[in-house]
């Protein structure tokens, strides 16, 4: 797989994995069989604060579930979001990520949107389209 254009590049991700321990995960799901309950799951079991965003539930993990970012925003500070959700969904939640301060925006492996992640660096976040954290964190470890 070609790396794309726009993603950080290895120094930023790794600088990312190491200094980023709150994650906003937009799109986790309560159900364990999901990908994003089980990568959310083992970046909590690596220490890192999981922050669930969620509209339709009250506890994943459990954290507390927020509506959104600028929910979640009120309660916590937010270092990274990571997006489980369509790609034609992410703009938005990259200028959610942008109005809360996130320092970075991650879309998992499969969601690639170019105009979010362009956006989102030219405000100043690191941005990563089309990896897994889970997968990059385990090979930083």
């Amino acid at each position: 797989m070609s790396p794309h254009p726009l993603n950080a590049g290895p120094q930023e991700q790794a600088h990312i994995l190491k200094n980023c321990r709150t994650v906003a995960v937009v799109g986790l799901s309560p159900k364990a069989h999901r990908d994003s309950f089980r990568v959310a799951r083992y970046m909590q079991a690596q220490g890192w604060k999981i922050v669930p965003i969620n509209p339709n539930a009250t506890e994943i993990l459990g954290e507390t579930a927020f509506p959104s970012l600028t929910e979640a925003a009120k309660h916590h500070t937010i270092d990274l979001v990571n997006v489980f959700r369509n790609a034609e969904d992410v703009p938005p939640v990259a200028r959610e990520a942008i109005a809360i301060g996130a320092k970075g925006l991650w879309l998992q492996m499969g969601i690639v949107h170019a105009g979010a992640v362009a956006e989102a660096r030219a405000a100043g976040l690191w941005a990563v389209q089309d990896r897994c954290l889970m997968v990059e964190h385990a090979q930083q470890a």
